[in-house]
């Protein structure tokens, strides 16, 4: 079962949205968390991850000072909030569920993916 990814949209540059992921299965409160996003005609990137109790956290330079992820456990939801938009922020995201406890930049730490929700800034 698919993770659930949702909140994108479009918005104007400076803006900001925050994306949601969930997990159907309730299962990936134990495992690190992270988002990655695909604009067109690139390689899927790394944006942001966090351990499975969100003491430890890791950016892209690309995002740093501007999104911040974080989870609510209560809800089995991870998010990430994005500020400060710009429209090299275009793209797909997608939130993933690591298969160990710890944070990660590497896509093939990742066991289950969402299925991506757009975001589009605009200039």
């Amino acid at each position: 079962v698919q993770l659930q990814a949702s909140g994108g949209g479009l918005v104007q540059a400076g803006g900001s949205l925050r994306l949601s992921c969930a997990d159907p299965r309730r299962t990936f409160g134990n495992n690190g968390m992270g988002w990655f996003r695909q604009a067109p005609e690139k390689e899927r990137e790394f944006v942001a991850t966090m351990s499975w109790n969100g003491y430890y956290t890791n950016y892209a330079d690309s995002v740093k000072g501007r999104f911040t992820i974080s989870r609510d456990v209560a809800k089995n939801t991870v998010y990430l909030q994005m500020n400060n938009l710009n429209p090299d922020d275009t793209a797909v995201y997608f939130c993933a569920a690591a298969r160990g406890a710890g944070p990660s930049s590497a896509p093939d730490a990742y066991a289950r993916w969402g299925q991506g929700t757009q975001v589009t800034v605009s200039s």
